[in-house]
């Protein structure tokens, strides 16, 4: 919001410059994000910039030198004696006479004339004056130097307002307000400062002038000002004229309304015109300038409706003004000359033939305000800011006054905003305002009431303020404070300490932030610190016992999972958790048909692409590593992440998966050699093992299993404890090729990690490392092909018993020695004891039972 202090001046007197008034307004949570000068020299002497100032706010604008940049006064335009597009202006500086040329086309029709029956007011350049040059694109600095132009010496300028900084326009020269005295310094007489504050949407409540003003006179300590509401009205009663009814009050609480008769439509005042401008609106005429005006000035947004449209459109009956939802398939043309289709929940007012606007959006251009409008229909209203917001997104059609009802407006504010305007409009356009004002009020606000003990105070804050200072810094932002007794708290000396105190508060109505016990205490408490000043708030220890400090087991199993993942190699990604149900069954092949999904789905999507929650990790990560396909040759991604699955209660279910994609070469391109292989299936199932064995998950098993989604044969799913965590292996070709990655082997992996959490043990058994000598011996199996290694391997161990500290396979050969249908295992043994060095006869005697199991169990045959 864009506040000119000119302007904010008019509610509350400080001569504090404009950096400290920026400065204490960004540390009470008004963050001032640029200051620009018009005219004037920033205090501190720097602009554009502020260099070495790198924390404040930017700041822009073109001082005015007082001496060279004036008031001047045209009494005559001559035309050039040599140029047709020329004029010679005779001017009074204030000190001489001067003929001044110009190009100015605004400036022609008082060509030829004589002298002037009313001087013109303009900006005056003197020689030697700094602007920014008018024929240049952006700001680009000039200096007024004497030269001959067409024969016409020329060494001064009438100014428009692009070389002086204020706007764009270079259309024409300014002409300034009758009452400019000429020879005044310019800087004096239109020298400005424009703060743009930025409103979050916890300081909407100060989206208005009046709103900043009040900050100002609490951070200042000085008196406010608000404007008057009260006006004076000797119209015609309106009561019989216009009935309201509001069909759905939770959606407009408050319909206020009142009548100007004989408005005269013109230009509105060059103040007017100029405040409007400065703080980034366009005047119009006097009465939609009005509107606007108060709405920037108290916060209140308005309407005005041509009174005789209405009275047209009833037909001769009493006007009936109605507040509704749209109906199916209705439509209004806006302001903006566009016709939009309305939604079942777009607020309309209408009447009884139709919508007359958008409620707290865009009025209807059927009974805008024209030039020949003569009757007025002002309307101040409140309005749900939910459905303001919901209007603003499904229209695409943002504007001033839903910028501030979507965050929150008051109905009190609607008699305060419609009183300054109407008697605004009395004085600036001329109108009869009516005697009586049609109010409807169906839904009345709530006041808040706060009881906020001064121990409290204290305790959040760890500083000791006096009640009275507390009581004074509440006040000075409109609240209504009373200081009573704690009950029960007066000591035995009959002396009361501050904290047996407690404030009595009542929150003005334009504090909708503020809530009930404690949550409004802490409200409170909030505003206080920011007004006293955070920078007064001394460090000190918490007097508070500190809660008892509670784990996030949960958590813990995740973030253990992804350290262990990352230092395998993989690079952790985060995607979209909203996705579309075609793009969930892309990771099947074509033709196959796809599970049915049930899948949560948005109300209102941004776009078609990401209306549902996803049901699959694993499709959200082929998702990137698609889109990162053409940048690398190697991709090592996991995710680990919710899906969101219907749960029969109002939030769905959120179970954490485990998602990996491994495509390309085992190691990067670098400057050492690097293994280029192609990953494979063993690659994923070490990573898998590594994981788990890190998690400390025991006896983990893989098992051939068929996944449509994997390729045939390539695929195996992972037990714990005989439940089934996920699945493993090479995707499908043709779902590979569905994700445009070609050349490599695509290998994924999907685990339910809720499966896995009832094994991952916060407490698990440790050995000692044995400082006794192992045993290494070889040993070659035959066994039949069918037979799964990893059985092998649990043969080995249980036959060997703890002394079997590991169990290696490092070949694995089929051929005519083996056997037909058969195959050759050679595994590495380390044998181990904790307690003592093991002899020959020992480790004979556990390879002895080894070798009697593998061939008892499985029909082994030992390789001598």
């Amino acid at each position: 919001m864009k506040v000119p202090l000119s302007w904010l001046k008019e509610y509350v007197d400080f001569d504090l410059p404009p950096e400290e008034i920026a400065s204490r307004l960004t540390f009470a949570g008004l963050e001032v994000e640029s200051i620009e000068y018009i005219g004037l020299a920033p205090q501190n002497g720097h602009i554009d910039g502020l260099p070495g100032e790198e924390r404040g706010p930017k700041a822009r604008g073109l001082a005015w030198d007082r001496e060279k940049i004036v008031v001047g006064r045209v009494f005559e335009v001559l035309p050039h004696p040599n140029a047709d597009r020329l004029v010679l202006c005779k001017l009074d500086d204030g000190r001489t006479i001067h003929t001044v040329l110009t190009g100015a086309p605004n400036l022609f029709p008082y060509k030829g004339q004589g002298p002037l029956a009313k001087p013109l007011k303009v900006a005056y350049a003197r020689e030697g004056a700094m602007l920014y040059d008018g024929h240049q694109p952006g700001n680009v600095l000039t200096t007024l130097q004497r030269m001959k132009i067409r024969g016409v010496e020329s060494y001064s300028m009438i100014c428009s307002e692009k070389e002086l900084g204020i706007s764009a326009d270079h259309e024409g020269v300014m002409i300034l307000p009758d009452d400019a005295p000429a020879g005044t310094p310019l800087a004096d007489y239109l020298g400005d400062v424009i703060l743009d504050v930025k409103i979050n949407p916890n300081m909407a409540r100060n989206a208005n002038m009046v709103g900043i003003a009040r900050e100002v006179s609490a951070l200042t300590g000085r008196k406010l000002r608000p404007p008057s509401y009260l006006f004076r009205a000797s119209g015609e009663p309106l009561k019989k004229h216009l009935r309201i009814r509001i069909q759905n009050p939770e959606f407009n609480p408050r319909f206020t309304a009142i009548l100007l008769r004989d408005v005269q439509i013109g230009p509105s005042p060059a103040w007017m015109q100029r405040r409007l401008s400065r703080a980034g609106m366009r005047p119009i005429n006097n009465i939609v300038d009005i509107t606007n005006y108060v709405m920037l000035e108290t916060g209140q947004p308005l309407h005005a409706f041509d009174w005789d449209s209405l009275a047209a459109r009833a037909s001769g009956n009493a006007v009936t003004i109605i507040t509704r939802t749209a109906r199916p398939g209705e439509t209004i043309v806006t302001l903006d000359g566009a016709t939009r289709t309305l939604d079942d929940f777009t607020v309309l007012v209408c009447d009884e033939k139709g919508p007359l606007s958008i409620a707290g959006v865009m009025g209807g251009a059927e009974t805008e305000v024209r030039d020949t409008t003569v009757n007025i229909l002002l309307e101040a209203a409140a309005w749900d800011y939910l459905s303001i917001r919901r209007t603003v997104q499904a229209q695409k059609l943002p504007s001033e006054a839903a910028f501030r009802f979507s965050r929150g407006v008051h109905p009190a504010a609607t008699l305060r905003g419609l009183g300054r305007a109407a008697e605004l409009m009395r004085t600036l356009g001329g109108g009869i305002i009516s005697r009586d004002t049609v109010d409807t009020y169906p839904r009345k606000a709530p006041v808040v009431r706060v009881d906020l003990p001064m121990k409290e105070v204290r305790r959040l804050l760890g500083v000791n303020i006096p009640p009275r200072k507390v009581a004074q810094i509440l006040e000075s932002l409109e609240f209504v404070c009373r200081v009573k007794e704690t009950p029960a708290r007066r000591r035995r000396s009959g002396k009361i300490s501050d904290d047996d105190l407690t404030l009595q508060v009542i929150a003005p109505d334009h504090r909708l932030d503020i809530g009930t016990g404690v949550v409004g205490q802490a409200d409170l408490i909030e505003e206080i610190a920011r007004i006293y000043g955070y920078a007064r708030i001394p460090e000190v220890q918490i007097a508070d016992l500190l809660p008892i400090q509670r784990g996030n087991p949960g958590l813990e199993q995740e973030e253990a999972a992804r350290d262990l993942l990352v230092n395998l190699g993989l690079q952790e990604v985060l995607t979209y958790h909203l996705t579309a149900p075609e793009k969930e069954a892309a990771v099947y092949p074509p033709g196959m048909e796809v599970p049915a999904a049930e899948y949560i789905r948005l109300a209102n999507p941004i776009v078609p692409e990401r209306r549902v929650m996803r049901c699959s990790v694993l499709a959200s990560v082929l998702e990137t590593a698609a889109r990162n396909a053409s940048r690398t040759d190697r991709l090592a991604l996991f995710e680990l992440g919710p899906v969101y699955l219907p749960s029969g209660k109002p939030l769905p279910a959120e179970p954490v998966q485990l998602a990996i994609v491994l495509a390309g070469p085992r190691e990067s391109r670098d400057w050492r050699p690097s293994d280029r292989t192609p990953a494979d299936f063993f690659d994923l199932k070490g990573i898998l093992e590594g994981v788990l064995s890190g998690l400390h998950v025991p006896s983990p098993t893989f098992e051939s299993t068929r996944d449509p989604r994997f390729h045939p044969g390539r695929c195996a799913k992972i037990l714990v404890g005989g439940t089934a965590l996920g699945v493993m292996g090479q995707l499908h070709p043709q779902v590979a090729a569905r994700f445009e990655w070609a050349g490599h082997d695509l290998l994924a992996a999907e685990l339910n990690f809720e499966l896995l959490r009832p094994y991952l043990l916060r407490q698990y058994p440790v050995h000692s490392i044995s400082e006794y000598p192992p045993v290494l011996e070889d040993l070659a199996v035959v066994v039949a092909e069918d037979v799964p290694v990893e059985r092998v391997i649990q043969k080995i161990r249980s036959s060997g018993g703890e002394i079997v500290q590991s169990v290696l396979l490092f070949d694995v050969y089929r051929g005519e020695q083996a056997g037909s249908g058969n195959k050759s295992l050679a595994f590495a043994l380390t044998y181990q004891a904790p307690d003592r060095t093991l002899g020959s006869t020992e480790a004979e005697e556990i390879r002895t039972r080894i070798i009697r199991a593998l061939e008892g169990d499985l029909a082994g045959k030992v390789r001598r």
